[in-house]
């Protein structure tokens, strides 16, 4: 405590007086008798307050904020942007419309015209006038000097000023005098009785009630900080005590009891079921998954029949005897140019022997599915959608319609 520091900071005895020495000692027990079961209320609200802070108030608090953002600060914030805002925005452009229409009407109608009757009327009349009003004016001031001013002056100068002073003399004089009598008289009769009861009872009163007030604050002090400890003994007892009586037998029943029988309902019931939750939808996911891939596989199928296979590249075998064009007036519509070559064999300007009449021109028919026939495409010359017809004899079945070696696209 700093009961002694703060008495040895305090001025000597011999300073302080008598009165303070003889009051101090009763007023600091009866300070303390009163301010203990204060200070005990005090810690107590204290220690409630922070408790129903932390366990309602924030919580509650957190609580409201979030309801509040969702029920009104979220809608608000929705009808601000996708109502408010274009409506606003509308009836500004609405308003500057209407502003712009009435300002070109009042220009039109209002403006000009005024402008017109301003420039045209107004100021030729308005000169006019004002060269008449100087005329006038002249005159009418010359008869107001000559009627009144002139007049007037005489007056104040020889009548009413030095009547003026003389009253102001004798006015100033007399509430001169008389204010030297009010003076003396309340100097005598309210000054100096004020002046003795102040000096002789007022101020030592005073003086006596001041050393009584600090030393009371004093005592407060010290009480507060004497209670202060007592109560956080009185707190660390009834601490201890509940400690003994409530949170150590919970506590140990919690670890003797509790922790068993939870771990026994964790093993033998908790896991086995988690276990057979999650084989349960682990198998439910597969035959969903495997449902799913049936589904689709039967709307393929189902598309397949009503709108046919995809149209893919085929491809196309050529028979060894329609690799090279033909020419001639046999040749028919797909007869190609002449060749040029080596004297004797038509390779000088000579056509080519035009193919036999017999054989067919082949063309690329698709398959009715994949896996059939040439892979991925349809052979030549079979029946249409079938995919069975003969391949011609000495064909490349790696030529494709695509080559350049075949006998519709060689050049």
């Amino acid at each position: 405590m700093d009961l002694n520091k703060q008495m040895s900071e305090r001025v000597p005895q011999a300073a302080e007086g008598r009165l303070a020495v003889a009051v101090r000692l009763p007023v600091r027990i009866v300070v303390l008798v009163l301010v203990v079961p204060v200070r005990l209320l005090w810690d107590a609200l204290v220690a409630g307050g922070t408790l129903l802070n932390r366990a309602v108030l924030r919580p509650l608090g957190r609580g409201l904020a979030v309801l509040g953002r969702v029920l009104v600060v979220t809608p608000l914030n929705w009808c601000a942007r996708w109502i408010v805002v274009p409506l606003g925005r509308g009836t500004l452009w609405t308003l500057k419309g209407l502003w712009s229409g009435c300002a070109w009407l009042l220009r039109v109608l209002v403006a000009v015209p005024a402008k017109w009757l301003y420039g045209a009327v107004l100021t030729p009349l308005g000169h006019g006038l004002a060269r008449a009003a100087d005329g006038a004016g002249v005159g009418l001031l010359w008869l107001l000097r000559v009627l009144v001013v002139v007049p007037v002056s005489w007056l104040w100068t020889w009548v009413l000023a030095p009547v003026g002073k003389a009253v102001g003399y004798v006015v100033v004089k007399g509430a001169r005098g008389i204010g030297i009598g009010l003076y003396w008289t309340l100097r005598v009769l309210l000054y100096y009785p004020a002046l003795g009861l102040w000096r002789w009872l007022l101020a030592p009163l005073g003086r006596g009630l001041a050393v009584v007030g600090r030393e009371v604050a004093d005592a407060v002090g010290h009480a507060w900080r004497i209670a202060g400890r007592i109560s956080r003994a009185v707190g660390r007892f009834l601490g201890g005590l509940l400690r003994l009586l409530l949170v150590g037998p919970a506590v140990r029943f919690y670890r003797a009891v509790c922790v068993p029988v939870g771990h026994a309902v964790r093993d033998t019931l908790w896991r086995p079921a988690a276990r057979l939750a999650r084989e349960a939808g682990r198998a439910t996911r597969q035959a969903l998954g495997t449902v799913r891939d049936t589904a689709r596989q039967t709307r393929a199928d189902i598309r397949r029949a009503f709108s046919g296979a995809r149209r893919e590249r085929v491809a196309v075998a050529v028979p060894a005897t329609a690799r090279e064009p033909v020419s001639g007036p046999a040749a028919g519509p797909l007869a190609g140019p002449a060749r040029v070559g080596a004297p004797g064999d038509g390779r000088y300007g000579d056509p080519l022997a035009p193919a036999p009449a017999s054989v067919p021109v082949p063309r690329p028919v698709p398959l009715s599915g994949p896996g059939e026939g040439v892979p991925g495409g349809a052979v030549a010359g079979g029946p249409r959608g079938t995919g069975s017809g003969p391949r011609e004899p000495g064909g490349d079945p790696r030529r494709t319609l695509g080559s350049s070696t075949t006998a519709l696209t060689k050049d």
